[in-house]
């Protein structure tokens, strides 16, 4: 029986360690930080621990419909939502995932895209 990425990587403890590294990281960028300033980022935070377990294969899980409401007003464009993914490679390598898994991880997020990243109509 293999274990997921959630397991390997030890749960929601290194799990949450890997997010706060993130969220600095995130902070800290020109391009994407600013839709951070007014944000509760404890919560914030607890959420997108939670968001990327699962997409570890993690128990928690968020549908596709949640996940497409609270980003909707956001104005989250393609060139933000590369700059999450470059960010989220970044602190997972920090953290001691291996290329191959941030890979993997990396093709999950990416299913999300279309979910996340606001369309202009035509």
């Amino acid at each position: 029986m293999s274990r997921t990425l959630f397991e390997k990587y030890g749960g929601f403890k290194s799990i949450s360690r890997i997010v706060l590294t993130f969220y600095e990281m995130v902070l800290d960028s020109e391009r994407i930080g600013d839709h951070f300033e007014n944000v509760d980022m404890a919560r914030l935070i607890d959420h997108q621990t939670k968001f990327i377990a699962s997409l570890m294969g993690g128990p928690a899980s968020f549908s596709d419909e949640r996940l497409e409401q609270v980003h909707r007003h956001l104005g989250i464009d393609d060139g933000d939502f590369d700059e999450v993914e470059a960010l989220l490679a970044e602190a997972l390598e920090e953290h001691g995932v291996s290329a191959e898994d941030i890979r993997v991880i990396g093709a999950v997020i990416e299913t999300k895209r279309s979910l996340i990243v606001a369309r202009r109509a035509a």
